[in-house]
């Protein structure tokens, strides 16, 4: 038996902190390793449930990593009229060693999209939104910081969806667990389910629409990395 693991490395790194022993401050090389590491605990996990019933283990066939290149653009900010370049973002510097990182370890797939504001226009970030539309601020009163250059994600989502039905179709794996947090994987998780393949779905702690749990085999999480011994929920 085989299982792969499958990554959305957006909703990994916005959770990252929700596990204990995870840190916000861990440099990019920490969290790639802290990556692998979360990975072969769900294999473990998954070994002494199997155990537990007499079943043959499973053992890690690749981990994929889904996110999108950092941004690398130019724009200006239309509040203080200053250029700015993305590339020296702290976001851009830190994803950029990230990915060096991931691709330093054993049994890593970086699958990468991009990023695109097809506008090329600022927005007011929705929390502003809600203040002026109930007249807590006026437009004047607005900062550059109150702004942000929405970026849309294109290309993982396929690539994503893509992987599932080619490790399901081609009987590559037998088990596939899936770290994510939104609905996008159900098309690709029934088509998965319908080849025989075993879905699991770590959603981090993060609460899941019910309605889900028709569409998936289990559920879950390792929540504590501080500790040797096994800390999972399923």
């Amino acid at each position: 038996m085989k299982t792969a693991i499958l990554i959305d490395g957006g909703f990994f790194l916005k959770r990252y902190h929700c596990i204990r022993g995870f840190e916000r401050q861990d440099s990019p090389e920490l969290v790639a390793k802290n990556l692998v590491s979360y990975c072969f605990k769900h294999i473990y996990r998954v070994n002494q449930y199997r155990k537990r019933y007499d079943l043959p283990p499973t053992e890690l066939y690749r981990i994929y990593y889904y996110d999108s290149k950092p941004f690398d653009g130019d724009s200006r900010g239309p509040i203080s009229k200053r250029a700015i370049s993305f590339k020296n973002t702290d976001q851009y510097k830190f994803r950029n060693k990230l990915f060096e990182a991931l691709k330093q370890q054993r049994k890593i797939a970086l699958r990468l999209g991009f990023l695109k504001n097809s506008s090329k226009e600022w927005s007011i970030r929705s929390k502003y939104t809600k203040k002026l539309l109930s007249g807590q601020i006026k437009i004047s009163e607005l900062k550059q910081d109150d702004l942000e250059y929405p970026l849309q994600q294109k290309a993982v989502d396929m690539k994503l969806g893509l992987d599932i039905a080619t490790l399901a179709f081609k009987d590559l794996v037998s088990q596939i667990i899936l770290i994510a947090g939104d609905s996008d994987f159900v098309p690709a998780a029934k088509f998965a389910r319908r080849e025989g393949v075993d879905f699991i779905l770590d959603p981090m702690l993060n609460p899941i629409d019910p309605t889900l749990h028709e569409h998936i085999d289990g559920k879950m999480t390792i929540k504590n990395m501080a500790k040797q011994e096994d800390n999972a929920s399923q």
